[in-house]
């Protein structure tokens, strides 16, 4: 089994910084993407960002500019950066990663618990 634990969190003011980590433990032979969504009340989970095991990076066009996501291939760990926020910003912030638990496996996708990330005055 693995397990992804976020932190990092919180309540921040508009225009603040925030940095959110991911850190996967268990059974893991290979991670592959890593990436953040975020799903705000009412509306439908999105991704924020993602990497590839070789460094590539997607966003949303919505936190280009703002955002930059990063990850420790040695710590098992994604981070997102998170400048400049807005109050639509306000999320619960998931962690995802691809997984080979074993060589051979099929890959699983992981879900961490999520983490509050509110903007507000």
């Amino acid at each position: 089994q693995v397990q992804l634990v976020e932190s990092g969190g919180g309540l921040v003011q508009p225009g603040g910084s925030l940095r959110l980590s991911c850190a996967a433990s268990g059974s893991i032979f290979r991670l592959y993407d890593m990436g953040w969504y975020r799903q705000a009340p009412g509306k439908q989970r999105e991704l924020v960002a993602a990497t590839t095991s070789g460094g590539s990076t997607n966003y949303a066009d919505s936190v280009k500019g703002r955002f930059t996501i990063s990850r420790d291939n040695v710590k098992n760990t994604v981070y997102l950066q998170m400048n400049s926020l807005k109050p639509e910003d306000t999320a619960v912030y998931y962690c995802n990663a691809v997984c080979a638990p074993t060589p051979g496996a099929v890959l699983k996708n992981y879900w961490g618990q999520g983490t509050q990330v509110t903007v507000s005055p």
